[in-house]
């Protein structure tokens, strides 16, 4: 059974990210970070920091354009990471679990935003009686209405986390559900990257990316070694955009002559 203590900052934390997921500025929502302050606040950031690099390449792709609702990333992480510190479970399984909980939370946001139309109104009017006060209390309640959103299922689901009926309740769930929806979020890392991709429209830079790929596919390189080669792409891609930004400028004020890459101070791209 969890302290009172870890269970306020538990509070908290779950707390903080369902803001975050609104305002979508300090990205407390996003599950690296989510998943490593709940791991911190369980006694366990290692969990933590694994199960949040995983969640956070699926929902890498989820965000939210227009009014169109993303997968809620915030719920998902913290009561993922609830189920696999407190209640035991495998990452696996967490993995599996965050699919369906990013569902969930999706349902539970598109509700609080519809409550939160109501102090929309009200702000109005105060508004037009020039009560600043009033319209700041009207936006306080909406983020504390999204910030409940996600703490305090979080909050319940750590109180009963380990206990027999969760543990049976999750052993319950039969292995082609769990398994598919393991390969669903597979899918679902692959559709995240395609969509990033896709709104970077960065055709000219997928060379790097089957780069990637076959170096992944063909060798045994770690992700360090991944860093490195990607910096050292990062470096020659740049000095190369350098060069044809200044042949450019070059053709438009008559320099005329043929600029060589070498000609750019390495100086330049640090």
């Amino acid at each position: 059974m969890l302290s009172g203590m870890t269970l306020i900052l538990l509070f908290i934390v779950a707390a903080v990210a369902g803001m975050a997921s609104v305002v979508d500025e300090a990205q407390f929502h996003r599950p690296l970070i989510a998943c490593t302050l709940t791991g911190i606040v369980l006694g366990d950031p290692t969990t933590g920091i694994i199960l949040g690099g995983t969640l956070e390449m699926m929902a890498l792709g989820w965000m939210n354009v227009g009014a169109a609702m993303a997968p809620d990333a915030a719920l998902a992480s913290t009561v993922s990471t609830v189920l696999v510190i407190v209640g035991h479970q495998s990452i696996g399984a967490g993995i599996a679990l965050a699919v369906p909980l990013a569902a969930a939370g999706q349902v539970l946001t598109i509700f609080v935003r519809t409550i939160t139309v109501f102090f929309q109104h009200l702000a109005d009017k105060y508004a037009a009686d020039a009560n600043m006060r009033g319209i700041e209390m009207c936006h306080i309640a909406g983020l504390l209405l999204q910030a409940l959103r996600v703490a305090i299922p979080t909050v319940a689901i750590a109180m009963v986390a380990g206990t027999d009926v969760v543990n049976n309740a999750l052993a319950s769930i039969p292995e082609v559900i769990t398994r598919g929806l393991q390969v669903a979020g597979g899918f679902i890392v692959v559709v995240g990257y395609a969509m990033v991709i896709n709104m970077m429209n960065a055709g000219k830079l997928m060379v790097y990316f089957f780069l990637g790929f076959l170096v992944a596919v063909f060798t045994d390189v770690n992700l360090i070694g991944f860093g490195v080669l990607g910096a050292i792409c990062a470096y020659f891609h740049i000095k190369d955009m350098q060069t044809d930004i200044a042949i450019e400028e070059a053709a438009k004020t008559g320099g005329g002559s043929a600029i060589e890459g070498d000609d750019i101070d390495d100086s330049d791209l640090m």
